[in-house]
């Protein structure tokens, strides 16, 4: 274990949005290493510029303590690991953990005596300490808790949120000795002006961390759940949330897409644990099949909408605003307007995607999905916008209108246009 703070050097293992904005903070007070196996983003990093947009040039070049590399060999002189590589699910739903296993048996090849590797990457609780160090253990000949030690730190960070910041969010710790739990809190306290959490176990800060997106799920699910029926009995969901948001304990959530790498993709984690143990969650898994379906239920919508105006569906030109999964970022990673995208293309519809945020050649590659440069004049028959970006948000109706046909719709499903201007909201 190390004996003083001085002689800490980081590695941050993954350099995406969660594990850069770390590696900055802890650069400008510790010798810190950026790790990515993607050789492109480390030169664009070298180059002083962060394409995610999570961090600016400026920020980039503040800290003097850090270098980047995608060459492990590098690495050896660390004896801090800090790991936040992604956290997905497969096809099936179930978590898959690659990444971090990848991660793990790649630090089995640097870790040393008395090295401590923490973990922030979301999982289920146990995955640290069943799955990740055994990984280390078995390829580097080390034993956990003798030669080297554990630790785990859920990330907090939000894409695109420029307020909550990695440093101003109150940071949860956790470590696999009491002293180690002692080390890696006074570690993430001297960067976290907001302050730290300790927790009294690693399978705590897990759970933790995995029922915060969890909670966030089944909270937009009811209210999803609610815009259906209010749909139904012709009754604007936005008013309603408005009137019952005037008592003081009611929680201010609307209905939505909900995709993401957090909250769409946590709660599985959860249930797979939970299976695994023998207990269905079905509370749980009931807001995920609601939250997976919205993007069927937007299109039967519009396609209701459109036949009631007797516009023609095959054959109509409609314009969708906003790819990316939340506003004003380029996070396309598990977005939901690919399932809009989707069912729109079963009805035969000439489909336009723009989104001013997104890099074309990632959206063709991840989803094939083609961008427009701009949006058409005179051209849509409908128009559904899908993520409230800022620059959607300063359109006025004329603006608006000047896209569209004489006989159009307009499908608001973020509440962002005054209700006059939209057609449809969810």
């Amino acid at each position: 274990m190390l004996d003083n703070m001085k002689d800490i050097k980081i590695a941050i293992v993954g350099l995406g949005y969660v594990g850069l904005p770390l590696a900055v903070e802890f650069g400008k007070k510790y010798q810190t290493v950026g790790f990515d196996i993607n050789a492109n983003r480390i030169s664009q990093l070298k180059a002083g510029h962060d394409t995610t947009m999570e961090v600016s040039d400026e920020e980039l070049a503040e800290p003097k303590l850090i270098s980047y590399t995608a060459n492990v060999d590098e690495l050896a002189s660390c004896n801090v690991y800090i790991v936040t590589v992604p956290t997905p699910i497969d096809e099936h739903k179930q978590p898959d953990l690659t990444p971090l296993i990848s991660a793990s048996k790649m630090l089995a090849q640097v870790v040393a005596q008395g090295d401590i590797v923490i973990y922030e990457s979301t999982v289920y609780p146990g995955a640290t300490e069943d799955v990740c160090i055994p990984e280390i253990e078995k390829h580097s000949g080390l034993v956990f808790n003798q030669d080297f030690y554990g630790g785990y730190s859920p990330e907090r960070i939000n894409p695109g949120d420029k307020e909550h910041r990695v440093t101003n969010i109150l940071k949860v710790t956790s470590g696999s000795t009491p002293e180690i739990a002692n080390f890696i809190d006074d570690l993430y306290a001297s960067i976290i002006t907001a302050g730290t959490y300790k927790a009294s176990s690693i399978q705590v800060a897990e759970a933790a961390k995995v029922i915060e997106n969890t909670q966030r799920d089944l909270n937009i699910a009811l209210i999803n759940e609610l815009a259906v029926i209010f749909n139904k009995l012709n009754i604007d969901t936005e008013e309603v949330l408005k009137a019952a948001g005037t008592k003081w304990n009611f929680l201010p959530f609307r209905p939505g897409l909900v995709g993401g790498h957090c909250i769409g993709v946590d709660p599985y984690y959860l249930t797979h644990k939970a299976q695994a143990i023998g207990y269905n969650p079905e509370v749980i898994l009931a807001g995920r099949r609601i939250n997976d379906s919205m993007g069927e239920y937007v299109v039967s919508q519009l396609v209701k909408a459109m036949l009631k105006a007797k516009l023609a569906v095959s054959g109509a030109n409609v314009l969708i605003m906003g790819l990316t999964f939340k506003e004003n970022c380029p996070d396309v990673r598990n977005t939901k307007v690919v399932d809009i995208i989707s069912e729109l293309e079963e009805y035969d519809i000439n489909l336009e995607v723009y989104d001013p945020w997104v890099d074309a050649q990632e959206a063709k590659s991840e989803y094939g999905v083609e961008l427009i440069n701009k949006p058409k004049a005179g051209y849509y028959d409908a128009v559904i916008f899908a993520v409230a970006h800022n620059e959607f948000k300063v359109l006025s109706g004329a603006d608006i209108r000047a896209m569209m046909k004489p006989e159009h719709i307009i499908y608001d499903l973020k509440y962002m246009l005054d209700p006059e201007i939209a057609d449809i909201r969810l």
